[in-house]
């Protein structure tokens, strides 16, 4: 399974990418720390799921959700985010995304399904 990460963090996007590489079958290519980097360079990287930050400088992480999902072939995309309130996890599910998760409690649980998905790619 091919993963790209997109944050603004810099200590995240290392942390996630190192924990990534360590699930058998899940190979990290690429990162971004905005969703303008994000959209021009998942086009060349061919991910197959998405891990997406909400909110980051230069650009709208919801605006960058509703035109990764218009994909072909369709990315899975999992919005982790430190705002997790129920507009923005309804906003972002009633835009495609497939998962939505808060960083502060559910890091495990992102890394969980992580693995669950690099069995079935």
């Amino acid at each position: 399974m091919k993963l790209f990460i997109v944050d603004d963090s810099e200590v995240l996007r290392d942390r996630l990418s190192e924990m990534a590489s360590n699930i058998e079958g899940v190979k990290v290519v690429g990162e971004a720390e905005n969703s303008v980097e994000a959209l021009k360079a998942i086009d060349s990287a061919k991910p197959d799921v998405v891990i997406l930050d909400l909110r980051m400088p230069g650009g709208d992480g919801i605006g960058a959700l509703e035109v990764l999902k218009k994909k072909k072939p369709p990315l899975k995309v999992i919005v982790f985010t430190n705002h997790p309130y129920l507009q923005y996890r309804k906003r972002c599910l009633d835009a495609g995304a497939d998962f939505f998760f808060y960083k502060a409690t559910e890091f495990e649980t992102m890394i969980d399904l992580l693995e669950h998905l690099a069995k079935v790619y």
